[in-house]
């Protein structure tokens, strides 16, 4: 009993700790001050329209947006057919590949960014936005291999082996029978991938370029300047927009959880 009150009071601690400072930049976005002020003493949406009609904001967000659906839509690509290599063939060195994959999520995200700043921009001279793609891709391929490979390991490679045996060839059976029975783990997978590529912080840090900046670095670089409640503005519509996202990722694998 008394582990059980101990377990409850650390979950509540722990809850109350995470869920406050989000709390008070939620009330913050509709505080009439000119700085952010806790508690506020009036209420407007001035800051969220402030906030979408900047055209910093606006660029960022369109930037931020075309990076992270680029650079997942890529990772799906690669990643898919190198989830099911690894699920459906015994490879060498399959536990190195994989950990290969996986990498980019052992090493620090400030680390990747600046050997990537190193290699892309110092020594390669690539472009801006061709740097932040390659960067964004190596964060978001390990949740593609991740998800997508734990889709394969509940899918029956028999099903597979019997299409194969009725005349099918491997190239139709893979996109009409493997594809679509692991298509929950590829919806969240791409989703989940969206949302860390659109809110990444360390790649992009290093690779935005002068009057190029992502989301998030935008928000990094206007709190330099000003503290206004522009910022809790925005980082309230991020918020809702993740809240909204990991909802349709928990409803495509509860609908394939029953669907099994």
């Amino acid at each position: 009993m008394r582990k059980n009150k101990f377990l409850t009071f650390i979950s509540l601690a722990v809850f109350i700790f995470l869920f406050f400072p989000l709390l008070i930049i939620t009330v913050t976005a509709f505080g009439t001050e000119n700085t952010i002020s806790f508690p506020i003493k009036g209420f407007t949406f001035n800051w969220f329209i402030k906030a979408l009609s900047s055209k910093t904001f606006i660029d960022a967000f369109a930037l931020s947006f075309k990076l992270a659906f680029i650079s997942t839509l890529i990772a799906l690509i690669i990643g898919i057919p190198a989830a099911y290599a690894m699920s459906r063939y015994s490879l060498r060195g399959k536990k190195l590949l994989k950990s290969f994959f996986l990498s980019p999520t052992i090493v620090p995200g400030i680390v990747i960014g600046y050997s990537l700043f190193q290699f892309l921009v110092i020594k390669l001279q690539l472009p801006v936005f061709q740097g932040l793609l390659f960067g964004h891709f190596l964060v978001v391929l390990p949740y593609i291999i991740r998800i997508v490979g734990a889709s394969l390991e509940q899918f029956d490679f028999s099903i597979e082996e019997v299409a194969w045996s009725l005349g099918c060839n491997k190239f139709t059976t893979f996109f009409k029978i493997v594809l679509p029975n692991i298509s929950s783990g590829i919806i969240s997978s791409f989703l989940l991938a969206f949302i860390n590529s659109f809110n990444n912080i360390p790649v992009s840090m290093f690779l935005t370029g002068p009057g190029i900046s992502t989301l998030p670095t935008a928000l990094m670089n206007y709190i330099e300047y000003y503290y206004d409640p522009t910022v809790s503005a925005v980082s309230v519509l991020l918020m809702v927009a993740t809240i909204v996202i990991m909802f349709i990722v928990e409803k495509t694998l509860g609908i394939n959880s029953l669907a099994k």
